[in-house]
This record gives structure tokens, C-alpha cells and sequence, in this order.
């Protein structure tokens, strides 16, 4: 795995050809590479992967090798790791190409939005092992699809068409396959060029609301959103948007800081 950071964008890229294995390696370098975006200046995130398939998933040839208590640990490093990249302030969107399978599937629907090529297909070969879905997939699948759905996908390990997968709102858009990394580069920049601070508002907002409901959220929403009235952005886009209706023009678009 590696990353960059190039202007306000930051970019992680998987990297463990041919299939992209989630390995322990691979987890140390994910949290490394979220420390370093945390500390910059990057203001949107993409998450990508090299080669023709984005993950099949955990590296589980050392599973068998390993005594209970060893996968424990190692499984909440990952859970861990995972719900940190969940959990950025700063929008994160997953291009996905060719087969997203087990934890890679589990580490892409933790994205605020999925691309996907036209190609792609998702599942949960866990099933095939006896085993569950070990890192949320299963749930938060069921946040995006229902849970008839994500009960169908996990009992059958069946590999879902990425069509199929925006249908039912797990993924947000369909792409040509060649047109996938450019497509989602060009939109992670451009929310990077947004009102950074109410992206994270938003977010908050929408993890408050999968936890705790429509109350939870509607009791959280004044606290969340009223320190952005003193933001940067907003003291320049709220008078100037004003001073524009004032005249019957259009509201401008403006050069946000993120601050």
C-alpha cells in the first residue's frame, strides 16, 4: 500500500498484487498513511487500488497458523484501522474495479461514497469458509441495501454486479471501466475545493443517525452546525449569496478555504 498527498487531495492505493490481500503489512500501512493525511492539509480522500481487481479480501493464509487469542487481536487491529478511515472528517470515496470481495468489501463500503467500473463485482465469500463477515461488512451493507439484501449476499457469497450494487445504494455511481480512476479523481476534487468543515458536519450528522435515529441526530444537529456560522467559508459565502439575491442575481461560487 502507499499514498500520496498532492494539493488538497489525498490518494491511498492498494498494492498487494495480484489480488490485493488485506495482509497485517498492509493494516500498518493503512493506519500510517491515515496518520500522515490527518496531520496534512489533504481536504478529500480517494481510496483506489492498482492492478485488475480491488481486494479479494483478508490475506487468511496465516489464519490457521494462529492461536485464538492471535486472531483476536489481529481482527480488532483491522476493525480498528477500518473504522478510523470511516471516521476521517474529510469525504473519502473508493474507486472499485474488477472483484471487491470479503474485507475488501468491508474497507470499501466504509467509504462515504463508491465508484465503481462497469466490470466490478462485489461479495462476501465468507460463507464459502463457514465463517461470518468479520470486519461490519454484513451491517453496513444493510445500512446501505436493507437488510433483505445483505441477508441474501451473505448467505449466498453470490458476487453482485456493480449495477446491481447501485440499485440498491451501495455503490453511488457506475463507470466505464477505463473512465473509473479519472471519474472519481475529477470528483474527489472537486469536493476537495468545497466547504471542508461542512463536510465533516454532515458526516457527524450521518453517523450520529445510524446509531442513534432521526432523534439522536435532530438533538445534535444545532451543535454541529452552528459553530460553522463562525467559519471562514461561511462569512464569506452567506453575505456575499445575500448581497447577490439582494440584486436578483445569481449566487456566486466561491473559493472556499476549508476554514
Amino acid at each position: 500500500m502507499n499514498y500520496a498527498i498532492d494539493g488538497q487531495v489525498a490518494v491511498i492505493t492498494l498494492s498487494n498484487g495480484p489480488q490485493n490481500r488485506l495482509s497485517p503489512q498492509m493494516l500498518d500501512e493503512l493506519d500510517a498513511a491515515l496518520s500522515s493525511i490527518e496531520d496534512g492539509d489533504a481536504r478529500a480522500l480517494l481510496l483506489h487500488a492498482q492492478g485488475r481487481d480491488f481486494s479479494f479480501g483478508g490475506d487468511i493464509v496465516p489464519w490457521r497458523d494462529l492461536s485464538p487469542h492471535q486472531l483476536r487481536n489481529l481482527l480488532e487491529r483491522f476493525m480498528q484501522t477500518f473504522n478510523r478511515f470511516e471516521r476521517m472528517a474529510i469525504p473519502t470515496i473508493a474507486a472499485v474495479q474488477g472483484l471487491c470481495l470479503g474485507g475488501g468489501l468491508e474497507l470499501a463500503v466504509r467509504a462515504d461514497m463508491i465508484f465503481a467500473g462497469e466490470s466490478a463485482r462485489f461479495g462476501h465469500p465468507e460463507q464459502s469458509l463457514g465463517i461470518v463477515t468479520l470486519l461490519g461488512g454484513i451491517y453496513r451493507v444493510a445500512e446501505r441495501a436493507g437488510r433483505a439484501k445483505a441477508m441474501e449476499w451473505a448467505l449466498t457469497s453470490e458476487q453482485v454486479p456493480a449495477r446491481v450494487m447501485e440499485h440498491h445504494g451501495v455503490v453511488n455511481r457506475v463507470v466505464a471501466d477505463d473512465a473509473l480512476l479519472d471519474e472519481a479523481i475529477a470528483f474527489v476534487t472537486k469536493l476537495a475545493a468545497g466547504a471542508t468543515r461542512a463536510h465533516a458536519a454532515h458526516k457527524a450528522l450521518l453517523r450520529i443517525w445510524a446509531t442513534g435515529g432521526v432523534s439522536a441526530a435532530d438533538e445534535a444537529t444545532a451543535d454541529i452546525a452552528l459553530p460553522l456560522f463562525e467559519s471562514e467559508d461561511v462569512r464569506l459565502a452567506l453575505p456575499a449569496s445575500v448581497d447577490a439575491f439582494k440584486r436578483g442575481e445569481p449566487r456566486p461560487a466561491f473559493a472556499f478555504k476549508g476554514e
